[in-house]
């Protein structure tokens, strides 16, 4: 059933489709256009209907049409095109067969780069599995190209097997999940199911329907520039102020001293000079008040450094990402059950917690489809280090076929 997952995985990966934050077109890059088109033939070629690429927002859509004479709920299954900001060209995966759980893998041929327990203890938990790994030079991709084999193996096998009884499933391929902007065009009307998952998670069990609530601040500092030697009670060194706009957030509330439903501020990008500086701060929490007090936070500090200049020197771009799909989802727990006990069904334990992250589930959930979100299988991800299981990847495809079936009794 699964002769063509690895394969076709390994096919996608070392096609590049990075996305890039910079550009201001949909998709954000021609790889990933170009891929699409590609995925747009695979999926005719296996048997897909209604294949369609939409030029608009670089999603490509395919329908399998229901097999069984009732009506049932009809579902979507999701995965993004893009990787994430790291090198992918030239991808070089290797295979590791049988792998024992306890040795050093070298990724490249001097061992500068290994994957090893002490660093990674996850390892443990692959003895004697197949897994994909970098060549240390590159990221694999197996975020999200683990999840889109996935979808497409699993779509073989119910084309393949119609005694496998179905409703109605629409899968959706699309671009810039990485920088945060897949989604915004996603067409809910065109995509027409009841409720969807993206396949986009990480280890096995994986089954996600809390995200942070997200929010992107853009800070630029108006400095006064003038030579040091004659700057007292002249110059406003804007490098100065962009510290000491930093040192009045929390600071034990960053990525780095946080972890399950705790919220943070994150200072992604920082530059500039005496006369002007930027930064950038990514805003999350799961808790919407809570959410919502951060926001008028960086408000309030804003306001303050303000005060003593004649004009607004600190001046602030905020705007909201993306919500926590919690508050959609907890409407109709049933998709969540139905998840659940497939997995469950396949003797896989249900790992049930929020993430903290987003996923184009997250912004689908509020354009009108609940879109929960499901293992792919990936490790380490974003980085030289990312691996994935072949074992992995056909549980998820598996938990794919049992979801869809289970739905059709």
């Amino acid at each position: 059933m699964y002769e063509n997952l690895l394969p076709r995985f390994l096919r996608y990966v070392k096609t590049e489709t990075r996305s890039n934050p910079k550009s201001e077109t949909t998709p954000s890059t021609q790889t990933q256009v170009d891929f699409a088109q590609t995925l747009k033939k695979e999926l005719e070629e296996i048997g897909m209907s209604d294949v369609v690429y939409n030029e608009t927002n670089g999603f490509v859509v395919a329908t399998l049409p229901s097999n069984v004479d009732k009506e049932v709920r009809s579902i979507g299954f999701i995965a993004h095109i893009d990787t994430a900001d790291f090198n992918a060209v030239n991808v070089n995966p290797q295979i590791i067969e049988k792998y024992d759980g306890e040795s050093t893998i070298n990724l490249d041929s001097e061992g500068k780069y290994t994957l090893n327990t002490k660093d990674f203890p996850n390892l443990k938990n692959y003895a004697n599995q197949t897994l994909i790994t970098t060549d240390g030079t590159t990221l694999l991709g197996a975020d999200d190209k683990s999840g889109i084999a996935e979808i497409m193996t699993a779509m073989e096998i119910l084309i393949k097997n119609p005694s496998i009884k179905h409703g109605t499933i629409r899968v959706a391929f699309g671009p810039d999940e990485e920088i945060g902007v897949g989604a915004d065009k996603f067409d809910v009307a065109q995509f027409n199911v009841d409720f969807a998952y993206t396949m986009d998670g990480g280890p096995v069990g994986e089954l996600q329907y809390e995200t942070f609530n997200a929010a992107q601040a853009e800070v630029t500092i108006q400095g006064k520039n003038v030579h040091p030697g004659t700057a007292k009670d002249t110059m406003i060194n804007a490098l100065q102020l962009a510290i000491d706009f930093h040192n009045q957030l929390p600071q034990n509330e960053v990525p780095e001293k946080t972890e399950g439903d705790e919220g943070f501020f994150h200072l992604a990008q920082m530059s500039g000079t005496p006369e002007e500086a930027q930064m950038t701060y990514i805003i999350r929490d799961h808790n919407r008040e809570k959410f919502e007090a951060r926001k008028a936070l960086i408000r309030n500090i804003q306001e303050i450094m303000n005060q003593p200049f004649d004009h607004e020197r600190v001046q602030i771009d905020l705007f909201d990402q993306y919500y926590n799909m919690r508050e959609i989802i907890e409407k109709d727990m049933s998709i969540i059950e139905l998840a659940k006990n497939a997995m469950i069904e396949l003797d896989i334990e249900p790992l049930i917690e929020p993430v903290r992250g987003g996923t184009d589930g997250s912004k689908i959930s509020y354009l009108g489809i609940p879109t929960p979100n499901i293992f792919a299988g990936g490790e380490n991800m974003h980085g030289r280090f990312e691996f994935v299981s072949l074992q992995a990847m056909e549980k998820a495809t598996d938990v794919i076929v049992k979801i869809v079936e289970s739905n059709a009794k």
